[in-house]
């Protein structure tokens, strides 16, 4: 297929400035978006077992539900605005039932304290106050804001500046498949290794995009649609509802607040969610707002069969009163607007498939990190000024060391904070009163610090020394359940379920590979091409060198 050359170079211009506008936000996104794929093993991992009543508050069934949920109703009045019941039990559900205090909202809470209970062998409640883990939620916001702090009218600002980046994101997208069109049959899957880097890293940015592109498409377009939803739900109450209210009672119907003593037993609300789904398993309820005028019960109900609204489950609304179901998100009797909606957040969240979508996710998170990350190394190769045979050595724009030396330390100090980040939630437990806001403090400052040093050093000295800094944060995962094992006194502690191993297993094995990294970095700086931003200055000490020279 041919293209005119002035056509191309129109695409190439809009790929280029499209894809390094948005693409180290981007790179942050899809790789905490990739750990965001196994978010229960992670707060599985960082929860601390139960330091009170844990022999004693195991064992409620569910037969005992309703007089456990009688008792926390009437003496907790912070659960009738929102409590959970559990159906499913790990390291981070231990109990029964569990409720927090304080308003609820979109930003996160990091000082929410929770409440769980459970009945003893006696009957009796027995009620224990912790500050859960909030790991996978913080992982989540890096995901969906790219770390940026701040907020705009109740929302992250950081979202919105993902939603303008995903627009960006698109438009490279599209340009990028344009530029391919013409050799695309013949270079598809070549991947060209040899003295020509340049060519190496495009052909390897080159099959990552293509093979992945659907992917990408539809990552790009969910995100503007969740970046943006406010707006859009605005245009609808508007368009299509005509200035009535998408959620809430109908205008002119006076509210009415129930007595609790009317609300139906939990047990016979949660035999009525499973007649309703009898394929369907439910693993846990929500009520919310039982003392107000709109109260209503969620339950999160799991079936592999089918696409789902949340993150891992779909849903079944139920009136806590009258016992009234409402199926608009039940996985498979959706009505016809969940079901046009609910395949968009299925394909973002990766939630369908079981384990084996989630490490594809999880692999074409990866992918795309990668993807935004050669685009801007090709970037700074293609602005490389080549030495000539025999002539003196060139010297680099600004402009490119300084891209060089950004995408180093965004790219690798976001890496270098979630890895310590996730690790501090176990190591600071019992040193620091808040484990969550550590884990923030933890983030940012490996982060700035990451960005710092490579703008301090430049790109090619601090290359191998971030990318050995991001292998130690790997391992420091895995060490610290180490630690718990061998120091179970240091306030420290080991979880042998499958989940809670998988993220030690899976942190050993990113320790590796950014080691392996390190050192063919390190080997680059002294052996690689003397033009190049990722090689030796000239000025560098030989006794830097020689510490390169041991590690490599």
């Amino acid at each position: 297929m041919k293209i005119r050359s002035d056509i191309l170079r129109i695409y190439q211009s809009l790929h280029t400035w499209a894809g390094l506008g948005a693409g180290m936000l981007l790179f942050i996104g899809f790789f905490a978006g990739a750990l965001t794929m196994f978010k229960e093993p992670l707060d599985r991992w960082a929860s601390s077992p139960p330091t009170v009543h844990s022999s004693q508050s195991a064992a409620t069934d569910e037969a005992s539900l309703d007089k456990l949920v009688a008792q926390v109703l009437d003496q907790y009045p912070a659960a009738r605005s929102e409590f959970t019941l559990h159906l499913e039990r790990n390291e981070y559900a231990s109990s029964p039932i569990s409720w927090s205090a304080g308003e609820g909202g979109r930003e996160l809470d990091l000082s929410a304290r929770r409440w769980d209970a459970a009945l003893d062998a006696s009957g009796q409640m027995q009620v224990r106050q912790a500050l859960p883990t909030q790991l996978a939620q913080l992982i989540d916001m890096l995901h969906r804001t790219g770390g940026i702090p701040g907020s705009v009218g109740g929302e992250y600002l950081g979202i919105y500046l993902m939603g303008v980046a995903a627009v960006l994101y698109f438009l490279a997208l599209v340009s990028g498949l344009i530029l391919l069109l013409p050799t695309l049959v013949k270079d598809f899957f070549a991947l060209r290794a040899g003295k020509n880097r340049k060519r190496f890293w495009l052909d390897a940015h080159n099959i990552v995009g293509i093979t992945s592109l659907p992917f990408h498409i539809v990552i790009s377009v969910t995100v503007i649609v969740f970046a943006f939803h406010d707006q859009f739900y605005d245009s609808l109450a508007h368009v299509v509802y005509e200035g009535r209210p998408m959620f809430g009672a109908a205008p002119g119907k006076k509210p009415v607040v129930r007595p609790l003593t009317e609300m139906l037993p939990p047990t016979t609300l949660l035999r009525k969610v499973r007649d309703t789904a009898p394929d369907a398993e439910v693993t846990e309820v929500l009520f919310m707002g039982l003392d107000s005028p709109r109260p209503m019960v969620r339950a999160a109900v799991a079936d592999a069969r089918h696409l789902v609204a949340g993150p891992t489950t779909g849903f079944v609304m139920i009136d806590p009163y009258t016992g009234k179901t409402d199926t608009d998100m039940l996985p498979g009797k959706e009505d016809f607007w969940s079901s046009l909606v609910t395949p968009f957040f299925a394909l973002h969240f990766g939630n369908y498939g079981g384990n084996l979508t989630r490490w594809i996710y999880f692999a074409l998170g990866l992918g795309g990190a990668f993807l935004f990350y050669t685009g801007n190394l090709l970037w700074v190769e293609k602005r490389r000024k080549n030495q000539l045979r025999g002539g003196a050595l060139p010297q680099q724009t600004r402009a490119t060391a300084l891209m060089a030396s950004a995408t180093l330390g965004v790219c690798l100090g976001s890496v270098a904070g979630s890895a310590f980040a996730i690790a501090a939630a176990k190591w600071l437990h019992a040193w620091v009163a808040n484990a969550n806001s550590a884990c923030v403090t933890v983030y940012y400052t490996v982060f700035l610090a990451s960005v710092a040093w490579a703008f301090w050093r430049g790109a090619a000295l601090a290359a191998p020394q971030l990318l050995l800094v991001c292998a130690l944060a790997a391992f420091a995962i895995p060490l610290a359940t180490l630690a718990g094992w061998l120091l179970p006194q240091a306030g420290l502690w080991t979880h042998a379920s499958g989940a809670a191993l998988g993220v030690d297993l899976s942190g050993l094995a990113l320790g590796l590979v950014l080691l392996y990294g390190a050192r063919l970095s390190a080997r680059r700086l002294r052996h690689g091409p003397a033009d190049s931003v990722w090689s030796a200055p000239p000025h560098a000490h030989a006794e830097e060198l020689h510490k390169l020279a041991r590690q490599e």
